[in-house]
């Protein structure tokens, strides 16, 4: 049996925090939501409480989501973090994804969908939105420059890296392949290594930028990794 499903949400504004505690409540498959009005009491209550999920707004004192973001995944590198931005132009979206998110959403996403991106990072995945991976698409053709690593990559790494970028889950892309979870798993970690990248996020903008998906899939609504 899983861990049951608790978030803290992470934001300087009560009334942010009221509505979105509201909301997570009226799932049933969460259990407990807490609360941070900063990113040292998020540091706090992750090393008390160890949440499955959180929920990080970025513009805060005394110390910033991106740097909240660092610190929590040096306590806790196994905790999924789920960034919230007002704007998909917002200049820390690239850092937090850098330091460890598990994805981003913006502040005026529908409530499933929010609920559905919670599961999604819970389950191991990871969630960005298209505005936010066009963005993040701009940042890493700004400031990157080409990588060879790909060449690395067998050619069913890259089949794998292709389904991670167009939204499957692990289980879903066995089932594409035809091939077991636990090999699917394999992959995924062997494509991380080579490439040098901390997670799903990572090796989906890797792959976006690199041509091996797109970002306009018609498998995809949102980038659900």
């Amino acid at each position: 049996m899983s861990d049951p499903l608790t978030v803290l949400i992470v934001d300087d504004h009560p009334i942010v925090r009221k509505g979105l505690r509201t909301l997570l409540l009226s799932e049933a498959t969460i259990q407990a939501v807490y609360e941070a009005e900063n990113g040292l009491q998020a540091i706090q209550i992750v090393q008390q409480h160890r949440p499955r999920v959180v929920l990080m707004d970025l513009v805060m004192s005394p110390i910033n989501g991106v740097e909240a973001i660092e610190r929590i995944k040096a306590i806790e590198p196994s905790t999924p973090i789920l960034g919230l931005t007002a704007f998909a132009e917002d200049d820390k979206v690239f850092p937090a994804i850098k330091a460890g998110a598990s994805g981003y959403v913006l502040k005026d996403i529908p409530p499933e969908e929010l609920l559905q991106a919670i599961r999604d990072v819970a389950a191991g995945q990871s969630f960005l939105h298209p505005t936010i991976a066009s963005r993040l698409m701009r940042e890493v053709t700004q400031t990157s420059t080409p990588l060879d690593d790909s060449e690395q990559l067998t050619e069913r790494e890259v089949e794998v890296l292709r389904w991670i970028a167009r939204g499957l889950s692990n289980q879903e892309i066995a089932m594409k392949l035809h091939v077991s979870e636990r090999t699917i798993t394999t992959h995924i970690s062997n494509i991380l290594d080579k490439l040098h990248l901390a997670n799903r996020t990572q090796a989906t903008l890797y792959a976006l930028r690199k041509g091996i998906a797109s970002l306009y899939d018609d498998e995809n609504i949102y980038y659900s990794t």
